[in-house]
């Protein structure tokens, strides 16, 4: 049984929510009825979404979504994660879901990493949405009812070239989902894992981080939005944005020639440049 029969009146907290697919995805759920939670470092940016948020709800005919919320913070702190749940939770009378999408990216080579970029990946990309969720989980379980979407990457299924910090967070995060749900699965907290592949947002161009040698193709980031949307009210751990599962069990099945494969292929787009 899903963890939300509709999103009609549910309260939904959406982390990295300023830009790419959590802005894609905050007026998606306003439109579906849901009363939503937008966080994330750019004030300026969020507001755009707030006013998104507000302007969906009025269209699909319901109130002025006054009842929307928009926290500016910066997530690369985890204890800053934790306040955050806690004050989203009190400031809608509780929360059906959090949807844990804030990230950084970092495309650099294991010969140019230090431990402190290491660590701020870690932070921002593990560390905060298990701080967020381990912060709003008693009171789910209180309830008995709940659910916590995490927004991995294929990087944390298929380790990427040049992005071992990114990578790694993300292996993390898909770890800690699916040990999550298990633990959780007599229980009326639910757990979703989205996996999204080459996604068109800003994420591929950011300060601090080697241009990409990945040329395309990219999903739109509201192909993501809907299948979160999607988890939200639907049954099923995993899913795949676009599916590219064959790559993960290629992989699986042979992991020198995947990571052969690998090498060859960004050797040459690198070349290419």
């Amino acid at each position: 049984m899903s963890a939300l029969p509709t999103l009609e009146g549910a309260k939904v907290l959406v982390t990295g929510a300023s830009s790419g697919i959590g802005a894609a995805l905050a007026p998606m759920l306003a439109a579906g009825g849901a009363t939503v939670g937008v966080a994330a470092r750019r004030t300026d940016r969020l507001s755009g979404v707030l006013d998104a948020c507000r302007e969906a709800s009025a269209a699909d005919g319901g109130a002025d979504g006054a009842g929307h919320r928009m926290w500016t913070v910066d997530l690369s702190d985890p204890d800053v994660a934790a306040r955050l749940a806690v004050d989203a939770w009190d400031a809608f009378g509780g929360l059906d879901a959090v949807v844990n999408n804030a990230a950084r990216p970092m495309r650099r080579p294991v010969q140019r990493l230090a431990m402190d970029v290491v660590e701020d990946v870690m932070r921002t990309n593990f560390l905060s949405p298990v701080a967020l969720s381990l912060a709003v989980l008693p009171r789910m379980l209180a309830r008995d009812r709940g659910l916590i979407v995490n927004v991995g990457s294929l990087a944390g299924r298929v380790g990427s070239p040049r992005e071992a910090a990114y990578a790694a967070s993300k292996f993390a995060l898909h770890g800690w989902s699916e040990v999550m749900a298990v633990d959780l699965w007599a229980t009326g907290v639910e757990v979703r894992l989205i996996v999204p592949g080459a996604i068109a947002t800003e994420i591929w161009d950011q300060p601090d981080n080697d241009p990409s040698p990945y040329g395309g193709p990219f999903e739109p980031a509201e192909t993501v939005a809907a299948a979160i949307c999607e988890s939200l009210v639907s049954d099923g751990f995993e899913r795949y944005v676009p599916d590219l599962k064959p790559v993960v069990e290629f992989k699986t099945s042979d992991i020198d020639a995947f990571m052969q494969g690998a090498v060859d292929y960004f050797t040459s787009q690198e070349q290419a440049r």
